[in-house]
């Protein structure tokens, strides 16, 4: 009787040759490979090649005349959002003193959407920084703790697991570093990578609920969600699908009402804010993404193929995990090529946290992807 698994090891996961089933790139044909790897090897060239600003991603320091102490300086943005966590701790409304606040700071707040969210800001507001890092100490723990258990349940997720956790646990590290606490994005970032561990096909209800938060935090999150809902259509799981959908659906009712709470604030001569349809490329991309995470103290002829190599080494297992991993990490790379100025690269963080669990994966898709351009 046929079945899934007709000619499977279940032992070790091999099928009628010796490739485990978990190996994408094993099956594939000669001219394929060779297209794929003479492509990888053209982006791996370029990313070399492509300067990254490197912006303000660390914190420039000052000497301070009193203490004659080296001291890190806020920027512009890291102050603003410190100026509006104070107001809300002092019993303002965020929505009473926000477009002022953005006005007087010459930041645009047309379109409305320009304007933050304030749910981050209430966070904060309401926990102070001591639990915030509390917060998110427990965050980083849920998410490897979380990897550790979704790399087990994956075929071929468990021998690469160990390697796996120890990359996810150097990038999301990150989000410890009480500097960028205020950061929509670092918070987002570090709730998807929770969500995309908790998620499995059929089981995902905590995904949905750590998403929602993500969501309310920046809506930047938006195509996680569209992307889990298209994949779950795709399985024919309509049930899943419509409890994504209906997440979409209350985050436009929440971005409605943000927008109308702003409204009567926003005045006909307050300047539009700069487009974000900037088509940077490659140099958008990479960029986003490493001076987002802690590959940024690499040298960028080295950071950036190690982006694209993360995303070879998902492509390269075929798994759910793998599957929800390559698409998702490409779209968003395709979306930074797309929009987004050189100063919003902190964007990145939203994606930065678990994009390099796929480089434990790489040792075995590139070697699979070179025997099967050899037609071995």
């Amino acid at each position: 009787m046929g079945s899934d698994n007709a000619g499977v090891d279940r032992l070790t996961g091999t099928g009628a040759g010796d490739a485990p089933r978990w190996d994408r790139f094993a099956r594939w044909g000669r001219w394929p490979a060779r297209a794929l790897l003479a492509l990888v090897a053209a982006l791996l060239l370029l990313a070399a090649l492509t300067p990254l600003d490197r912006g303000h991603t660390v914190p420039p320091v000052v000497r301070d005349t009193h203490t004659a102490l080296i001291q890190p300086t806020r920027d512009d943005d890291l102050a603003f959002y410190d100026r509006v966590i104070e107001r809300i701790a002092g019993g303002e409304s965020y929505y009473d003193f926000i477009v002022e606040e953005q006005r007087a700071r010459d930041y645009p707040v047309r379109p409305g959407i320009t304007v933050r969210l304030p749910t981050l800001a209430y966070l904060h507001a309401i926990l102070g920084e001591s639990w915030m890092a509390a917060l998110a100490a427990a965050l980083l723990a849920a998410t490897l703790a979380a990897w550790w258990h979704r790399l087990g349940d994956e075929q071929g997720g468990e021998r690469h697991r160990l390697v796996a956790i120890a990359l996810l646990a150097a990038s999301a590290t990150l989000g410890l570093n009480r500097w960028f606490f205020v950061l929509h994005e670092l918070w987002a970032g570090m709730l998807i990578a929770l969500a995309f561990g908790l998620h499995r096909p059929g089981r995902w209800g905590w995904a949905l609920a750590v998403t929602a938060l993500a969501l309310a935090i920046r809506e930047h999150v938006l195509p996680f969600v569209l992307l889990l809902a298209a994949m779950a259509a795709w399985r024919r799981d309509w049930t899943e699908a419509a409890a994504w959908a209906g997440l979409v659906l209350l985050f436009l009712v929440g971005i409605g009402a943000h927008l109308a709470l702003l409204s009567p604030q926003i005045l006909a001569s307050d300047p539009q804010g700069p487009g974000w349809l900037a088509l940077r490329g490659l140099a958008g991309w990479l960029g986003n993404v490493v001076l987002s995470s802690n590959l940024r103290f690499l040298p960028h002829g080295i950071a950036g193929p190690i982006v694209l190599l993360a995303l070879l080494g998902w492509a390269g297992w075929k798994s759910a995990a793998g599957t929800t991993g390559t698409l998702l990490y490409l779209g968003y790379g395709i979306a930074f090529m797309l929009a987004g100025r050189t100063n919003n690269f902190y964007w990145g963080a939203v994606v930065a946290p678990a994009i390099f669990v796929g480089l434990a994966f790489l040792p075995m898709a590139g070697v699979s992807l070179l025997r099967a351009a050899r037609g071995r």
